[in-house]
């Protein structure tokens, strides 16, 4: 039988809860399809940093770098200044393992409410492919003259062709392998960032000769915005940067229900990839049993999926479609007809 080496990180907040329902349904389907999954609890986030400043050590990494994949729960804590856990773990694991992809889904299911009047499920179907090391989050910049009238900051977006081709080969790939409308839209901003998406635009080109089964496309992140909202039906897969894949997500996860449904992964698809639901730790709502798990499920799934493991992972969607069809009233926290628990169960009863 196979056997998966899984790191998990409940996180923060409400993490926890959503990774304890998320391995419920991931044991459930080892059963159903035969494969083994090794867990070891990883203690990352706020708790710890209180206690011990520490973020991730190096003795963090050497386990992590063990495992064949990272599931996430959340992290984010109220007693922590915003940005130190961010950028000290989610940012810094993301570096230090190369996850030069993130990997976002936008897929309404039948039963999701969306606020786009007159569009549905055959209409929100598609794919952001995020290039996940670079850009705007590198952390590159300055101050000079600090707390003067005087001051300037900078922050520098940094794009290695290295860099950009090895996400638009992923994105093209993965555009042929989904194998729905067989489209791949570049997302940038040509004519004002003219010496970043200078490189994107010309290494897409230059790949897309590769791919001749793959229709291409442009759009300014601006007009990408407004069709995700107007016509979300023209996406198949969109490629962008790290700052744009940031911002259209965010949009994307409310097109399809919320961020209680919406899944993401961090991708090295020759290392360790970290999946994680996109929302984030929800302090307020923890240890009450009312968060909704469907996203910390689905990126379970999505583990799966490039795990190799197809056959579960489309069976674990599958009972989630059941779920929000015939059961889940809503994706909203508290108003979803079941607690977070019952949610998992449920889950696990349609696989």
């Amino acid at each position: 039988m196979k056997t998966y080496n899984i790191g998990v990180v409940p996180g923060d907040g409400t993490g926890p809860e959503v990774v304890e329902e998320s391995l419920k349904v991931l044991k459930a389907a080892s059963s159903k399809f035969g494969f083994g999954m090794e867990l070891e609890q990883l203690d990352l986030g706020g708790d710890r940093y209180l206690k011990t400043g520490d973020l991730v050590t190096d003795e963090d990494l050497a386990k992590i770098k063990s495992k064949q994949a990272i599931l996430l729960g959340a992290i984010g804590h109220p007693d922590v200044k915003p940005g130190i856990l961010e950028k000290g773990i989610l940012l810094n694991l993301r570096f230090l393992l190369d996850q030069y992809i993130n990997l976002r889904p936008v897929k309404l299911y039948e039963g999701v409410e969306t606020p786009l009047k007159d569009k549905g499920p055959d209409d929100i179907d598609f794919v952001v492919v995020r290039e996940n090391t670079e850009g705007l989050y590198t952390g590159a910049g300055g101050f000079l003259k600090k707390n003067t009238p005087d001051e300037v900051a900078l922050q520098e977006s940094i794009n290695t062709r290295k860099g950009v081709e090895r996400c638009l080969r992923f994105a093209f790939e993965y555009t042929r392998k989904r194998n729905k409308r067989k489209k791949l839209t570049l997302c940038g901003k040509t004519n004002v960032l003219t010496y970043a998406f200078d490189l994107w635009e010309r290494t897409f080109y230059e790949v897309a000769k590769e791919y001749p089964d793959v229709q291409t496309d442009y759009a300014h992140v601006d007009a990408t915005c407004m069709w995700m909202v107007k016509n979300p039906e023209f996406f198949d897969v969109i490629v962008t940067d790290n700052m744009f894949g940031d911002i259209i997500t965010d949009l994307g996860a409310v097109l399809q229900g919320g961020m209680g449904i919406a899944a993401g992964g961090n991708i090295n698809p020759q290392g360790v990839s970290m999946y994680e639901p996109i929302g984030g730790s929800a302090p307020k709502y923890t240890g009450q049993n009312v968060i909704n798990p469907l996203a910390a499920i689905a990126s379970g799934q999505m583990m799966l999926e490039q795990l190799g493991e197809e056959q579960a992972a489309k069976a674990i969607e599958d009972a989630i479609m059941k779920a929000v069809k015939n059961d889940i009233k809503s994706m909203s926290v508290g108003k979803m007809g079941y607690s977070t628990t019952q949610i998992g169960d449920m889950v696990v009863g349609y696989l």
